[in-house]
Order: structure tokens, then sequence, then C-alpha cells
């Protein structure tokens, strides 16, 4: 009888078994909350390069002299024809001039020619003068006839080398560079202007050889600039190098863009991804979710508590940190990202700046 007394007596004594706590509730500002949603995704080799003109004129002197006008600026628009440049050729007009004296003379004397070749002829068939006389000046009227087209030749690279003094567009477009001003000594073969078609904006890049079986001519290309912001372009392949690079094993391929809103710019870097699979899914951060299990794994807030969810993943864009979802999410559900996800089972949560 003591003893079961003293059992009872020990029984009453002992405190009870200590109950779990629910976490503490944590209040998250909006950058840990990210909201599903139905968003496109796509997979494909990265690339990046340089945009450039498609349509570009490199424009040189013809001839030799001072410069004696340059109307045009940079950046100024141009029409095909306009003139660019007028360069001092009085030398030149000089020289066309005797070229062109020079042709006349030899025309008199091609005509002379002809003519003493047919009263020699007609004295031949009369028996007044033998038949090598006829042959003589046959020989002369073609010697005379070979100075008349030299004379010509002449007359024409004159008029060419004068014509090379107004430098005009050969296409319309828009003033690139400008390497000359009023006053300058140029020499034929001195750059003077470089003219681009902007709207023929393209993008020379290149893609790792093992992306080869995805590269085809026509295959869509988004791709962002460098200076513009996050504004996203899209272009399409338009030529594929036949052959890789020796050191580097990159792919050489040319993206044509349009560029009717005129923000691209040549000489401008670019990063972009070529388009190879896409659809249109349920799309989270790569941030969100956990692989540390047998399953990838979001937490996910549920009545305002953080709950664990197993989910199925489809595409993974890890250029851009992001993986759709094929199951154990809907659209509108929030998951947390970032420290957030260290939070506990069954936390409660608010967030900061909410209503509720």
């Amino acid at each position: 009888m003591l003893a079961c007394a003293a059992l009872a007596a020990s029984l009453a004594c002992r405190s009870p078994a200590p109950v779990p706590e629910a976490p503490e509730g944590v209040v998250l500002g909006p950058e840990h909350i990210v909201v599903v949603k139905q968003q496109r995704i796509e997979l494909g080799p990265t690339l990046s390069g340089a945009l450039e003109a498609k349509q570009r004129a490199v424009i040189v002197a013809e001839a030799s002299g001072s410069v004696e006008a340059a109307p045009v600026e940079l950046g100024q628009s141009v029409k095909r024809g306009q003139l660019l440049a007028r360069i001092e050729a009085g030398v030149l007009t000089n020289a066309r001039s005797s070229a062109v004296t020079s042709v006349q003379a030899q025309e008199q004397a091609l005509s002379l020619a002809e003519r003493q070749l047919e009263r020699i002829r007609q004295l031949v068939e009369a028996g007044a003068l033998a038949q090598n006389e006829l042959d003589v000046a046959q020989n002369q009227l073609a010697a005379q006839r070979a100075q008349l087209a030299q004379a010509q030749a002449a007359l024409a690279s004159s008029e060419r080398q004068l014509s090379g003094a107004l430098v005009k567009s050969p296409m319309d477009g828009v003033i690139s560079q400008k390497s000359v001003n009023q006053g300058d000594v140029v020499a034929p073969g001195a750059p003077l202007f470089t003219i681009i078609d902007p709207t023929s904006m393209r993008l020379s890049a290149s893609v790792p050889s093992e992306a080869l079986p995805l590269l085809r001519v026509g295959a869509p290309v988004e791709f962002r600039v460098r200076g513009l912001g996050d504004q996203p372009f899209t272009g399409q392949i338009e030529r594929v190098g036949p052959a890789a690079d020796p050191i580097s094993r990159q792919i050489p391929l040319l993206v044509s863009l349009p560029n009717t809103s005129g923000r691209l710019v040549a000489g401008l870097f670019a990063e972009g991804r070529i388009a190879a699979e896409q659809r249109v899914g349920l799309v989270v951060p790569s941030a969100a979710l956990s692989r540390s299990g047998a399953t990838p794994t979001v937490r996910r807030l549920h009545d305002d508590r953080v709950e664990v969810v197993s989910v199925g993943i489809g595409l993974e864009d890890t250029a851009r940190e992001r993986v759709e979802i094929t199951s154990g999410l809907n659209a509108g559900d929030r998951v947390l990202v970032g420290a957030a996800r260290e939070l506990a089972e069954g936390t409660k949560v608010s967030i900061e700046g909410s209503a509720s």
C-alpha cells in the first residue's frame, strides 16, 4: 500500500509532456514572394556579338587635291546621288581640256587619212600609182585610228578623274563616319565617308559548335542590346557560317534585325538566344526550387502559412534562371524565394505593406 501511494504521488508531481509550439510569425518583404504565372519559356543556345549595318558603303577619294566643300555632317541622312564633297579640280579641268583637243586633232587627222586613202585607191585603179602606194595609205589609216582610240581613252580617263572630284552618295542612308573636312588635302584612296542603311541592321554573332544541330536559317532569335536596358528585340537567323573558328570552335552566324524604330545602332554589343524550343506554361524562378530531396520542392504560402510542395519540372532556362512547373502548383500561387526559402513549414507569414 505504501508503494502504491508513493507511485501515485510521483505521477501526480510529474510535469506534463511539452506540446510543440507553432513557429512564430514573420514579416516578409514583397521581394521574397513570387506569384506563379503562365509565361513563355524557351531553350536554345546563347549568342553574343556586335550590331552592324547590312548595307554599308565606304567612300574613298578618286582624285587628289584640296577639299573645297564637305557639306554633310555625321548622322545626316543622304540620298543616292547627293553631293557629299567637292575636291579642287583646276588641274583635272586643264587635263580634260587638253584631252578634248587631242581627240579633235586625231579626228581631223583620221578624216584626212580616209580621204587620202580614197584618192590613192582611185589612182591605183587608173594605173597611175603602184599597188604598194595603196598598202602604205591603208597602214597609215589604221595607225591613225589607233591614235584616235588612244586619245579617246585618255579623254575618258580625265573625265573619270574630273567626275571623282565631285563625291556623291552611292545609296540612301545615314553618314556614320566623316573623315574629311573643308580645306583637307586628299589623295586617291583616302577614306572620306562611311554611309549605312540603318533599317538593314544585323547581328554578327557566334555560338558554340555543340549548337550546330539547332542552327537553321529563319530560326527566331531574341536578344537584348547593351545600352538599351532590358527591352527585348527579335530577329531571324539569316546566314550560318560554313566553318567553325579554328581556335574558339565557335560557329559564326548573321541575324537579320528589323529596325523600323531606329533604336538599334551599329557597333553596340548584343546578347541573346536562339529559340530552339519554346512553349507557354507555369514558370517560377530557379531560386524558388529546392533540390535537396528525392523530388524538387517549393515553399508555398497557403492561408498565410508556409507549406512544402513537391513539384514536377519541365523546361529549364538556365540563362534566365527560370523553370517550368508541370505539376504541384497552380496559376496565382505564391512561392517563396531568397532567404525566405529557409522558413520552417507551418510558419505564419504576413507581407510587408499588405492590407491584411
